[in-house]
């Protein structure tokens, strides 16, 4: 369980292709007293999912979880826009902080010294960025600024960080992971996807084909494939009730690896195409 990391972007915003809606404030508190039973100690959020960390901060139990957040595009300036996230999470620090929006390191370089002086004042452990692209991170290695946390996208379809993943392993670099069921796309019905995601049908008429081979389900074969890989540090996985929680938690063991699926439409992996 160490490896997995609860999401709480459907806690402050409606949010993939398969969402049953946000929880209540209730259900936010059964999930989290859930995941914190089942050995999950790490939450990933952000200044952008709406009231996400706000309803972190009155429904988290004291000491029981470390929280990534992110600083995202806009006006307000990198310490108050912390400070203010550690005022909704009650909390006097952060275990990590990232860059949600790479642009914003594009334009404005100088950044990232107002973030490396947050870890210096020890108010929060590691500084990365929040990646959608391998050229960013080309872009960043590139620049030599110095990080210790990513997080960026990989599943069975999506593996284009791959090439990259032995390296930042061995420099320390903690890689987490999101998008493993690939916004919930892996579960939609394979009939009724929307014309832009028809291209994608025939890789998820491949899974299922998998799934029934191996006697193993669509969700069993996608995060134990992301949770079994050495370089991977932590796997994202979001919920909208305990429910699926439960079932999240009820998939994990030790698995052979099948073969990943080689998609052609890269431009498809990322969700901000599908519209």
């Amino acid at each position: 369980m160490g490896k997995l990391v609860l999401g709480t972007v459907q806690f402050g915003l409606q949010y993939g292709v398969n969402s049953q809606g946000r929880p209540s404030e209730a259900s936010v508190r059964e999930i989290l007293a859930r995941a914190q039973e089942g050995g999950i100690t790490t939450l990933d959020t952000s200044s952008a999912y709406g009231n996400a960390e706000e309803l972190l901060g009155r429904c988290m139990p004291e000491g029981a979880f470390r929280v990534v957040s992110k600083y995202p595009k806009g006006e307000i300036p990198v310490r108050e826009m912390f400070d203010t996230t550690l005022k909704r999470l009650g909390t006097e620090r952060l275990y990590g902080y990232l860059l949600h929006h790479f642009q914003l390191f594009m334009e404005r370089p100088s950044i990232w010294e107002e973030i490396i002086s947050l870890r210096e004042e020890g108010k929060v452990q590691k500084i990365g960025f929040s990646l959608y692209s391998p050229a960013e991170l080309d872009f960043i290695l590139d620049s030599g600024v110095p990080f210790d946390l990513l997080q960026f996208p990989y599943n069975i379809f999506d593996r284009q960080f791959e090439p990259y993943m032995a390296d930042l392993h061995s420099r320390g670099v903690e890689i987490h992971v999101r998008s493993t069921f690939l916004q919930g796309l892996f579960f939609m019905d394979r009939n009724a996807l929307p014309g832009k995601l028809q291209p994608l049908k025939k890789y998820l008429l491949e899974l299922d084909r998998r799934s029934s081979e191996s006697g193993l389900s669509i969700a069993e074969l996608a995060l134990n494939y992301n949770l079994q890989n050495p370089c991977i540090d932590g796997v994202l996985i979001g919920v909208d009730n305990v429910e699926q929680l439960e079932a999240n938690l009820a998939s994990i063991r030790e698995l052979p690896l099948y073969p990943e699926i080689e998609v052609k439409e890269k431009e498809l992996l990322n969700p901000v195409n599908w519209n």
